[in-house]
């Protein structure tokens, strides 16, 4: 699930799903249509959230994502503004130097409204949340300006047209899709909520295939929540053995320190000898994580060809990712965090266990990258921040990977690989002294004395929050290579999105030190819900999960289908 499931974290640990419907397209000029030219104040509404300020009133900026104010100097307005999120936001007016002008308080409570106003002056350019301003930021123009129209070519350029058959609905907040090895044509939809459902040729079954709600921690009370049911994983052998893997949020276990969020599950369950239903009574924890935050939980788990179990850990949920980091201060630039951490914890990081090992509850792979050395044996790979939906193609390990301030990026996991994080976000230089204005420099590998001098490996894909003042994206969703044909344009390309319903396809360079091309794909008819996550069945079709609020709550919950448009 964004840091949903990561959002942006910012200065304040803020979420991968706090937001409201951002759109992809932003940047029309906005007029003040409704109130006449002798009314000496004029007002706007917006509605504040951690991906970009929604546009409410007049009708001219509804429903677009930092719209663009256009003022007259010497005229009074007035910005009403809701707090839709629950986040820390305020919103500030600032001239071309970036100097605030005027602003409000910071406010986090949901559902409070204020209202600025002020008398327009030629030094206005800018208005911003000041602590999100990455995402919540949009421009002031004063006097007459050209609408810019369409014509300009978009910062990621339009790929297929593809359609969303809906196969699934009535769903909370789907996180994942899966499949067993087996004869039947079923697929396995976990919920957030605690509960995993069957969907078959005839739809989804009244009854879910397993329900462990009661092990969860309560989720969704306060609204976005990262928590709850995560992950979920067949046993390659599943038909014969009946065993298979849940991710879940539990409550503070023994060992998890008081002043923490949850605890980080990692379970083997059986199903019924005719397969047909889960048994919660069979459950065998194989892990258990102390987790400081709420937020920043990964929670994909999958098997790879060789048979091994492979985790996604986020780094435990704390702006910058520098809550809780053991790592000695080996750049100047940042405190050492969980994801450069591979010797105290295991946040920040892809496992690797043998579920099948004689030790209890899991064995260690021989080969895998720190066995005999000081680190914890368990990890594959490690700086990450939110590693949020993996899968595997033709032995190739892909996880997208939630950025913070500026970044989203998917990477191909390495055994052993640093994937840079919190020294790099993406392929750019990250400091927690200026997350927002990274610096140019910064190291590309660890220090001689820091495991060896690791290279921080740079994505395959990566794309910015904003180009030119426009939102592109705000949380990337993992997906999946397409593998069959049909869908005309989508061959071989690695499926993926964002968590503002837009989904894309990336295709892989002629050169491998090259990053990924990246298209748009055009939904006919238009989808406009969040996306969650996405999911592959037997036959390589793609399904994207998605519901419309991007909290946990109704049930508006849905599974859609990749298909051809019409």
């Amino acid at each position: 699930m964004a840091d949903k499931r990561g959002g942006t974290g910012g200065q304040t640990g803020g979420t991968r799903r706090t937001f409201l419907k951002a759109v992809a397209a932003t940047g029309a000029i906005v007029g003040v249509g409704g109130i006449t030219a002798a009314q000496e104040e004029r007002a706007f509404e917006l509605g504040g959230v951690t991906p970009g300020w929604e546009g409410r009133t007049p009708s001219s900026i509804e429903g677009e994502t930092n719209p663009t104010l256009a003022l007259e100097a010497g005229e009074t307005y007035e910005i009403t503004w809701e707090n839709v999120d629950g986040q820390p936001h305020d919103i500030v007016i600032l001239d071309a130097n970036g100097e605030e002008l005027v602003g409000t308080e910071i406010i986090e409570e949901q559902g409070a409204t204020q209202t600025l106003e002020f008398e327009a002056t030629e030094e206005m350019a800018e208005y911003y949340c000041s602590v999100h301003p990455s995402s919540m930021r949009g421009d002031v123009q004063i006097g007459d300006a050209e609408d810019p129209g369409d014509d300009d070519e978009p910062f990621i350029p339009e790929g297929p047209t593809v359609g969303l058959e809906t196969v699934a609905e009535g769903l909370v907040s789907p996180t994942s899709l899966v499949v067993a090895e087996e004869e039947r044509d079923r697929r396995f939809i976990t919920d957030q909520t605690g509960q995993i459902y069957v969907h078959g040729s005839d739809g989804v079954a009244a009854e879910p295939f397993m329900d462990i709600s009661d092990q969860l921690v309560d989720v969704g009370e306060d609204g976005f929540d990262e928590r709850g049911l995560l992950g979920l994983a067949f046993h390659p052998d599943f038909a014969a053995n009946r065993r298979f893997y849940v991710r879940y949020s539990a409550p503070n276990r023994d060992g998890t320190p008081e002043d923490y969020d949850h605890t980080f599950v990692l379970s083997e369950f059986q199903a019924t000898e005719d397969l047909d239903r889960g048994v919660p009574d069979t459950e065998r924890v194989l892990l258990e994580i102390p987790e400081p935050q709420f937020n920043h939980n990964a929670g994909s788990i999958v098997f790879g060809p060789d048979g091994y179990l492979h985790v996604s850990v986020g780094d435990g949920g704390d702006g910058d990712d520098t809550g809780l980091g053991h790592v000695d201060d080996w750049y100047d630039g940042n405190e050492g965090g969980n994801g450069q951490d591979v010797t105290e914890n295991l946040l920040g990081s892809i496992l690797r266990l043998d579920v099948d090992g004689c030790e209890d509850p899991y064995a260690i792979p021989d080969d895998n990258p720190l066995v005999g050395t000081e680190g914890l044996e368990e990890q594959y790979a490690w700086g990450l921040r939110n590693p949020w939906g993996l899968s595997f193609n033709d032995g190739e390990l892909f996880a997208a990977d939630v950025g913070q301030e500026l970044f989203e990026e998917v990477n191909i996991i390495e055994k052993g690989g640093n994937y840079g994080w919190n020294i790099k976000e993406g392929s750019r230089c990250f400091s927690t002294d200026s997350p927002e204005a990274p610096p140019e420099d910064c190291p590309s590998e660890t220090p001689g004395d820091v495991r060896g001098g690791e290279p921080l490996i740079d994505p395959v894909i990566e794309y910015p929050h904003q180009h030119e003042g426009e939102p592109i994206g705000i949380s990337v969703i993992g997906g999946y290579v397409y593998s069959n044909d049909t869908v005309p344009g989508l061959q071989d390309a690695y499926v993926f999105g964002d968590v503002n319903s837009a989904l894309f396809a990336a295709a892989r360079p002629d050169n491998d030190d090259d990053q990924w091309s990246m298209e748009q794909l055009v939904v006919d008819p238009e989808f406009d819900r969040y996306v969650l996550a996405f999911g592959r069945g037997h036959d390589g079709e793609l399904y994207v999960l998605s519901n419309d609020s991007g909290f946990i709550e109704g049930e508006t919950g849905a599974v859609h289908r990749i298909v051809p448009a019409e």
